[in-house]
């Protein structure tokens, strides 16, 4: 017969096995801030390295920055920088940025935070990855029209058919229902201000499924083809948010894949059961795709965590692999 002090050692082994393996192979945060917070992945290739920018909590607790970490294998990631707020538009703070790489540069388009209605994008560039120079005309765009508030957040870059579309998350006029709206710009855009035009006078993604309850938000776009697919985060934070599907041939009218979540929260107990949310899709430099997301288990917003999924294409259809 097992001894009672035995039986429970062995109890306390087999938890600590269990949460050890329910740790994917990527588990990255940012204890800058006292907590362990990474949120709103965005990955790109540049300079022979990977690079990830994400948002992190301000080391006094009441706005966001953007932290930086670079890798080699896009699972072990090595904090090299943050992008803290220094100009008078970005005083509450900024986050959730959307990384796009062109002439031998990091475009950073990145939102404002903490002014509510009045959050909007703006745009900086780099050429080391770290150090970033913002656009003179920031915030270079603000939603117009009467079917949202004015609120511009979750900003995503694409060029698509000779025109950069930017996708980005608002609210509707009372600002309870956050849905997409999209922007474009000329194949020579230089990305300022004046370069940005309203490219629907209504939502293209508006939350309709009972899953995605009252948002739709983070959208990340891959070009397959001639057609573009967005992945994208629906509920708010922890209600939970899980990832969709849609897909469009003009990127202004889309189709949801799916129904039901492409990627949902885990089971509980497990490190993300209280959501996988805000999506970034990645085709790595040897052709891979990698879903990056955000997690976490506590509901409250007080930790978050970083992990991916692989992912094959079949008949035009996504595939996780893990």
């Amino acid at each position: 017969m097992m001894h009672k002090s035995t039986f429970l050692l062995a109890m306390v082994f087999f938890v600590l096995i269990g949460h050890a393996q329910d740790k994917p192979k990527m588990y990255y945060t940012d204890t800058s801030s006292g907590k362990p917070i990474a949120k709103d992945p965005t990955v790109v290739y540049f300079k022979n390295a990977y690079w990830m920018y994400y948002s992190i909590a301000n080391n006094d607790k009441k706005g966001w920055s953007i932290g930086i970490a670079k890798s080699n294998d896009l699972t072990n990631w090595q904090k090299t920088g943050e992008i803290n707020p220094e100009e008078t538009y970005e005083k509450n703070g900024l986050c959730a940025p959307g990384a796009y790489v062109e002439n031998g540069k990091i475009n950073l388009f990145y939102q404002t935070y903490g002014n509510g209605p009045k959050d909007a994008i703006c745009h900086a560039t780099s050429t080391d990855g770290i150090h970033f120079k913002r656009n003179k005309t920031n915030p270079v765009f603000r939603s117009t029209g009467k079917w949202n508030n004015g609120r511009a957040i979750d900003a995503e870059v694409i060029k698509f058919k000779g025109k950069y579309f930017l996708y980005f998350a608002t609210r509707d006029p009372e600002g309870k229902i956050q849905m997409q709206g999209v922007a474009t710009a000329p194949g020579n855009s230089n990305f300022n201000r004046d370069a940005w035009t309203m490219a629907a006078d209504k939502s293209i993604l508006y939350p309709t499924l009972a899953w995605e309850r009252n948002c739709v938000e983070g959208a990340s776009l891959v070009n397959l083809g001639d057609e573009l697919y967005m992945f994208y985060a629906g509920s708010y934070n922890n209600e939970p948010q899980q990832i969709g599907i849609a897909k469009s041939k003009d990127g202004i009218t889309w189709q949801r894949l799916y129904n039901h979540p492409f990627l949902e929260n885990g089971k509980q107990g497990t490190w993300n059961n209280s959501e996988s949310g805000h999506p970034d899709i990645f085709k790595d430099n040897e052709g891979n795709y990698h879903l990056f997301f955000q997690g976490n288990n506590t509901g409250d917003g007080n930790t978050w965590y970083l992990s991916k999924k692989e992912i094959i294409w079949k008949d035009g259809f996504p595939v996780l692999l893990n």
